[in-house]
């Protein structure tokens, strides 16, 4: 299986939707919507904001590895 590195984040606040290149190490915590400017942060139980409001869970999780 090969690791997809990019996933389209959702806001929740204004449904404004980006595509963007995940890390691939790390999770990322936190993100600024471009279009609202609202600051997400993950869900309960999960690890990062990819894994919360992305099409495609953080690399991390993907490789099984479990949260950071």
């Amino acid at each position: 299986m090969s690791l997809i590195n990019k996933s389209e984040i959702t806001c929740p606040n204004c449904g404004y939707k980006k595509t963007e290149v995940m890390p691939v190490d790390a999770c990322q915590f936190f993100y600024e919507c471009e279009s609202c400017h609202t600051i997400l942060k993950p869900e309960k139980g999960d690890c990062c904001v990819f894994c919360s409001y992305g099409t495609v869970p953080c690399p991390p999780v993907q490789k099984s590895k479990g949260c950071c």
